[in-house]
């Protein structure tokens, strides 16, 4: 009888353990960013290193894709992320326009210079000339309409390239493009195809440009004057989350000291100043759109753009 005691004991400690094995589980958020896996991924697992019971799902797309996914998710009833990651203002403004995110934000000593009441700015991309080497770079921008057969990333579908269409203007481009210059994907492309001989020159991100050149790619990285153009990639919370919770943890986690020093250390330019980050020369002059003033004008700057190059 003692025998079958200590089994029924047994049993019931093993029913409930399984009990406890099944119901507990891991609260999903949604992620959706254009941000590239080299420093989105460091982010979640840090995230959810610090976070237990919480699992980030991703949705990561270069920002025309992202664009297309957010309009599936409208038309099918709402959007299903929890939280943004977009890689430039203008972007996340539409979103904010739609209804789609905003509302709240994180205490952080991020300045208020990249940061409104719907996000807040936690990196940024630079946008840079790239030159093959034996090619002159160029002193400033208008130098590049100059500098030969020239590329330049769609702003249809990068972020960055956005960015400087809203800084420089349909006017540039046409320039550009009355002088022989190509369009292609990305920066990525645009930084391949000059180090390949392709191109002579481009526009590019600076991480990609100083990727190639660290690889051993025959590039020239320069900041043209009046400098880079700065393109800060803000971070959002979804208005209809129904894990807000979470959701503002993981925003908040981006935004603090610790997931700045993150961001920085996995290649990417943090917006927290003080912030170590991957190479920028020191005394580069960077310039910054008026992003107050071009945020309803995407549609108009994306129009204008496609008479010059299509769309």
């Amino acid at each position: 009888m003692v025998w079958l005691t200590a089994l029924l004991q047994l049993w019931l400690l093993g029913a409930c353990g399984s009990q406890i094995a099944a119901t507990t589980t891991a609260t999903p958020i949604t992620l959706y960013t254009c941000v590239n896996d080299t420093t989105i991924q460091p982010v979640i697992q840090k995230f959810e290193a610090g976070h237990a019971g919480v699992k980030v799902d991703l949705f990561r797309a270069p920002t025309g894709q992202l664009n297309a996914r957010v309009a599936s998710d409208v038309r099918s009833g709402g959007l299903k992320a929890d939280v943004i990651w977009a890689c430039d203002p203008l972007t996340m403004q539409d979103y904010v326009a739609q209804g789609l995110v905003g509302g709240w934000t994180p205490q952080t000593d991020i300045p208020a210079t990249v940061c409104t009441p719907d996000y807040v700015g936690v990196a940024v991309l630079y946008m840079v000339a790239v030159t093959r080497t034996g090619h002159q770079a160029p002193a400033t921008w208008t130098d590049l309409s100059r500098a030969g057969k020239v590329a330049v990333p769609d702003p249809n579908v990068a972020a960055s390239a956005l960015g400087a269409l809203g800084y420089f203007g349909p006017d540039f481009y046409a320039n550009l493009k009355a002088k022989g210059a190509a369009q292609v994907s990305t920066p990525d492309d645009v930084t391949t195809g000059v180090a390949q001989g392709i191109y002579d020159a481009g526009m590019t991100i600076a991480n990609s440009a100083y990727a190639a050149q660290k690889s051993g790619s025959p590039v020239t990285v320069s900041w043209p004057k009046p400098g880079a153009v700065a393109i800060y990639g803000p971070i959002a919370l979804s208005k209809t989350t129904k894990n807000s919770g979470p959701a503002q943890d993981f925003v908040s986690f981006v935004a603090s000291r610790d997931g700045q020093a993150l961001v920085g250390s996995s290649g990417s330019y943090p917006t927290l100043p003080g912030v170590a980050s991957p190479t920028k020369p020191e005394d580069t002059p960077t310039v910054n759109p008026d992003w107050k003033a071009l945020a309803n004008q995407k549609a108009t700057l994306l129009r204008d753009y496609a008479k010059i190059f299509g769309g």
